[in-house]
């Protein structure tokens, strides 16, 4: 397998299936890994890619944030540059996600947490190993979530249980997702791949210009205006990355121990 974190390679059948390719980190997201999933995704239409599978590299499928380099380590005054600085804004990644007319289903092989789980509910269609576990940690972080976690939660499990996953940080197991509505189905590990594309490449057979109007119509009737909603996020991040929860929450979580918040 290749050394890069993010691998990208388009089928006989016109699905392309992206990578998450860091295990020794739980596929945790680098600034390069987030650049690589969005150019893959923005270059997906100009390679023929008529559908897309999303899935990491075991153990899990991503991890969220590398905590070091995206969260700044839980060192004061390492607020990432792209959101204390520039104009708040949709990160490029969940821009091109949400905007693409290539349907996604994500693959979800383990763990799927922080923006792991904001990049599930990004796809269209969430396949789950029984392996898979789920969790909304930005809390836990001192964080809002990503748009996603706003946006799209509540659309699949209801407001409520949205507000409990986001509210406490918990950790949910595949069979509780598939109950509550947040995966299409549950399978055996070792068939995940091989079921997610086989769906992908149903989809990827069925005429591509009425898939991307259908596509494109489900988020006119349904999404908010993600641009709008991104740079609320953007700026609110821009205000929690300088709180002592946040630093805390990031120290706790390396220093392997329980936080203690103050509210400030």
């Amino acid at each position: 397998m290749s050394d890069a974190e993010v691998l990208f390679e388009v089928t006989d059948h016109h699905v392309g299936v992206l990578t998450l390719n860091r295990p020794q980190a739980r596929n945790a997201l680098t600034w390069d890994m987030y650049a690589a999933l969005e150019q893959a995704i923005r270059t997906a239409p100009s390679q023929a890619v008529r559908c897309m599978v999303i899935t990491g590299v075991d153990p899990a499928f991503c991890s969220g944030d590398d905590v070091r380099q995206v969260m700044g380590g839980g060192q004061k005054g390492r607020a990432p540059a792209s959101v204390s600085v520039r104009e708040p804004m949709l990160t490029p990644a969940a821009d091109a996600l949400l905007h693409t007319d290539v349907p996604v289903i994500a693959a979800v092989n383990g763990a799927a947490v922080g923006w792991g789980m904001e990049l599930a509910l990004m796809a269209d269609l969430r396949v789950a190993s029984d392996r898979a576990r789920f969790g909304e940690l930005f809390v836990l972080r001192g964080l809002v979530s990503d748009v996603a976690g706003l946006g799209r939660l509540a659309q699949l499990v209801g407001r409520e249980k949205a507000a409990e996953l986001l509210f406490t940080g918990d950790i949910i197991d595949a069979s509780e997702a598939l109950r509550i509505g947040l995966v299409t189905r549950v399978v055996p590990h070792n068939d995940l791949l091989e079921t997610a594309m086989n769906l992908a490449a149903k989809i990827a057979a069925n005429p591509p210009l009425a898939v991307q109007r259908l596509k494109a119509g489900l988020r006119e009737a349904l999404d908010p205006d993600w641009r709008m909603l991104g740079a609320w996020v953007s700026s609110s991040l821009g205000e929690l990355f300088q709180t002592d929860d946040h630093r805390e929450g990031a120290r706790a979580f390396l220093e392997k121990r329980s936080p203690h918040f103050r509210g400030s």
